[in-house]
């Protein structure tokens, strides 16, 4: 069996996802910031394109400017070789783990011996939900599917955690404090600059990131989820734990991931690429995936670390560090309860709730941003994991090369 290494990934800066269209990428096609990226691939690592066998990206809403297989259709965007074939992948906000995983699998299997992986997602074109999904749009259907929004399936995963309001809080804060630290020292190496032609500015660091938040005024803001709640949210989720007395909705805008504009890309490739003088940054190890209780909608993060570790015969002390997804606060909070994880270890250049969330590129964002970290520390080991919508999760294990 091949082995997968990652030879480079990237990312462009993460510009607010607003439906106003206010945020610093706002006036950008998919096309055109996956372009900026395939642009800086090439000239990075003086890839030959025609020796990349297949692209896989990930993309949650599928629709209008990114619908179409937005891994193909950007391909040709570009003006990369035709005989490239593309594949757009959706597991919700894992996609873009996946994306890597899927191009891992296709080289380890000795499918390909050469593939570009990422994802890319611009909420503020497409926003969440327009492709209109019955699976979420249909109360009916989404009932019978026990399929919730994912702020509903936070303040559950806080309710039978016993995550207070103030524990979310201290995440939020936290994640802002680090993010801001970190982009002001420059840690985020794998940020491609973009232009935005419209406004005449290159767009050089990531948005979302408010240093200026504080515990008095993330207390100040109201909870997001409690009217989904009374309207038919709860009474399901405490027919699916019929313990509870009540769903603690203590989730709101500022401990809630950013929307967020955004792509990445990421080079995995054999050996090969490695005897032709290119070299690797790491090696992915293993990757796995789960799905839980669909109610606990983003509980799949710390389920799926759990998982790889046990079957990779892991403990905390063998992983120098954790880039777990900041899927709500109270996901946090869960994965540290179950994985007897500290601050150390876990996010500490903040996460997506300052960093923000544009789903389909935030696995593969991720996964750059560990390598960044690992590499800056002289550490070798890492695990990135992701939580999707119905509780799935995906997690891979890499090693500094």
């Amino acid at each position: 069996m091949e082995q997968a290494y990652i030879y480079d990934a990237i990312r462009t800066p993460r510009g607010k996802g607003s439906a106003k269209g206010t945020g610093a990428l706002a006036d950008l096609s998919p096309f055109e910031l996956l372009d900026t990226l395939y642009q800086a691939l090439e000239r990075r690592t003086n890839i030959d394109k025609k020796s990349i066998e297949d692209v896989i990206l990930g993309c949650v809403t599928q629709a209008k400017e990114q619908a179409g297989n937005i891994a193909k259709a950007s391909l040709m965007y570009s003006g990369w070789p035709q005989q490239i074939p593309g594949m757009t992948v959706h597991r919700y906000c894992s996609s873009g783990l996946d994306a890597i995983n899927i191009a891992a699998l296709k080289v380890n299997a000795g499918q390909v011996k050469c593939a570009i992986a990422g994802g890319v997602e611009m909420m503020s074109r497409v926003p969440m939900m327009s492709d209109q999904a019955s699976i979420f749009s249909d109360p009916a259907l989404a009932t019978k599917c026990r399929m919730l929004l994912m702020g509903s399936g936070a303040d559950l995963v806080a309710t039978l955690h016993d995550v207070s309001r103030e524990q979310a809080d201290e995440v939020a804060f936290r994640s802002h404090q680090r993010a801001a630290k970190a982009r002001s020292e420059g840690r985020f190496k794998s940020v491609i600059p973009v232009f935005n032609n419209v406004t005449d500015k290159m767009v050089e660091y990531d948005e979302c990131i408010r240093p200026q938040t504080t515990l008095e005024s993330l207390a100040k803001l109201s909870p997001s989820f409690a009217d989904i709640g009374s309207a038919g949210a709860d009474a399901l989720q405490l027919a699916g734990h019929p313990q509870l007395a009540c769903i603690r909705h203590i989730h709101t805008p500022g401990n809630s991931p950013a929307l967020a504009d955004a792509a990445s890309l990421v080079l995995v490739a054999d050996k090969s690429l490695k005897a032709a003088g290119h070299k690797p940054k790491a090696k992915i190890l293993a990757t796995t995936t789960v799905c839980g209780d669909p109610l606990e909608s983003v509980s799949g993060c710390a389920t799926v670390t759990k998982k790889l570790m046990a079957e990779q015969g892991l403990g905390v002390d063998d992983i120098d560090l954790f880039e777990l997804h900041e899927a709500f606060a109270a996901t946090v909070i869960k994965c540290k309860q179950q994985l007897g994880l500290n601050d150390d270890k876990l996010n500490v250049n903040g996460g997506v709730i300052a960093l923000g969330h544009p789903m389909g590129a935030t696995g593969a964002i991720m996964t750059s941003t560990l390598i960044d970290e690992l590499e800056r520390q002289g550490l070798r080991r890492g695990i990135v994991a992701t939580s999707g919508a119905a509780a799935t999760g995906t997690a891979m294990l890499l090693e500094l090369v």
